[in-house]
């Protein structure tokens, strides 16, 4: 079926640059940790520190409960997808790692991020924030300027900014409460401003508490929440509901299983905004 308004197929031309183990001074955010031996952008993907840190469940759930729809999350950890055979076992959406920083795109990303859509399923990027390498809103700018962007064409799902720990180095990025809270702020109003919508916020309950001290004004945000465990358990401050939980980091699907909270018409309004 032909679809009106497809996005035009991203083109990874602009190939692959490794992040920087240091930065300088951004707008007075602290310098970036040295990087731990072996980190290295292509480990790092939604969830990939919350395991670390949190651990996962011994018996991932492989199936979804309450009538969601099962999706997955890629980065250039797992190379290029077979997205028919994905799609065959049940996969419906897919969020992609675009880029990380201000230096990082996923050499991936054109194969996942296009051949996800080509097989029919819903399709988004993320973007791995690292708020001491830059402030939010140059960080949001190359999000968007590397596949970042949303499309009013029914498939195209928000984008969405990952936060979790820092692979580097201080869990909460060397920043207090108040300077995350801005820089988290600067990041989702510029996408709002570039793109026309917020975009969706990743995070777990734990890191939320610890690093925004539970910070309540992100409610206009839709929340990716990662916890692998039998249930969705309490969300983070700042959210009633959650849009899309990550309850499992390997299962059915390359990468990590999701559930969107709702029905398949759900997904598609969620799409379309």
């Amino acid at each position: 079926m032909a679809h009106r308004n497809r996005p035009r197929p991203w083109s990874t031309r602009l190939g692959t640059a490794t992040l920087v183990a240091s930065a300088v001074i951004i707008g007075g955010l602290p310098v970036a940790a040295a990087a731990p031996p072996g980190s290295s952008p292509e480990d790092h993907y939604a969830g990939s520190e919350i395991a670390k840190h949190e651990g996962v469940a011994r018996s991932a759930p492989t199936h979804l409960r309450d009538g969601g729809v099962a999706g997955m999350d890629v980065s250039s950890h797992q190379g290029d997808i077979d997205w028919q055979a994905a799609a065959n076992n049940g996969a419906r959406f897919a969020y992609v790692k675009a880029t990380e920083g201000v230096t990082y795109t996923n050499p991936n990303f054109g194969q996942q991020y296009n051949g996800a859509y080509n097989v029919g399923m819903f399709h988004g990027a993320y973007h791995f924030a690292l708020p001491d390498v830059s402030n939010g809103v140059d960080q949001a700018n190359f999000f968007v300027d590397h596949g970042g962007g949303w499309s009013p064409d029914g498939r195209t799902l928000p984008p969405a900014m990952d936060i979790e720990y820092n692979p580097y180095g201080d869990t909460c990025y060397g920043m207090d409460r108040f300077q995350m809270a801005n820089w988290l702020s600067a990041f989702s109003e510029q996408i709002r401003a570039r793109i026309g919508r917020y975009p969706v916020i990743y995070t777990s309950l734990n890191w939320w508490a610890r690093c925004t001290n539970n910070n309540p004004g992100f409610g206009a945000n839709p929340l990716w929440v990662a916890r692998y465990a039998d249930s969705v358990g309490d969300l983070p401050a700042s959210w009633g509901g959650y849009s899309i939980w990550q309850y499992a980091n390997s299962g059915m699907f390359p990468g990590d299983q999701n559930a969107f909270n709702g029905s398949y018409d759900q997904l598609r309004a969620f799409a379309t905004g």
